[in-house]
């Protein structure tokens, strides 16, 4: 019996430890389109500043040259906001990814931590039933605790990601 018990509670571990895991490969994902937006923004950028330069080079008129300098300038402007719409737009979609990875942990997690104890405590034998009654009782207080939490992260993980796709919708303005 307490064989099966310990199986039980390696399985729930184990899911865990792939949930866990999952978070991990998506941060470091994100990380990486993170980076590659910004690094191909700098790369336009400089050469941006590159041919910006040359232009100014060639050019003697001093209106042609604040021309110039302010059509470079609002280009910047412009790759820069694009650059940190699209570092929102990830962040965002990751942010909602891990609030649904999150409430399901919780969720199917609370739900397995519950059943496996009850399997545990079901086979052991109560010599009184006063005992078993307050267990029950303390079972069930205990999941309806863990429903109330998930439900709270659940709506605490929504809210966020719409702050934080309404703070990116703003940006975009």
């Amino acid at each position: 019996m307490a064989t099966k018990q310990q199986e039980q509670f390696s399985a729930i571990q184990k899911k865990n430890l792939e949930t866990a895991m999952r978070l991990a490969q998506m941060s470091i994902e994100n990380s990486q389109r993170i980076m590659e937006v910004q690094v191909q923004t700098a790369k336009e950028l400089f050469e941006d500043s590159m041919a910006n330069a040359k232009a100014l080079t060639g050019t003697r008129d001093p209106k042609d040259m604040l021309s110039l300098r302010t059509e470079y300038a609002q280009n910047t402007t412009e790759k820069m906001l694009a650059c940190a719409r699209q570092i929102a737009e990830i962040t965002g979609s990751a942010q909602a990814e891990v609030g649904r990875m999150v409430s399901e942990q919780l969720a199917t997690g609370s739900t397995d931590a519950m059943e496996a104890m009850q399997k545990m405590f079901a086979g052991m034998q109560f010599g009184d039933q006063n005992a078993m009654n307050v267990f029950q009782g303390a079972m069930t207080q205990a999941q309806s605790a863990f429903e109330q939490m998930t439900r709270a992260s659940s709506e605490a993980f929504q809210a966020f990601t719409q702050a934080g796709g309404a703070a990116a919708k703003r940006g975009r303005k």
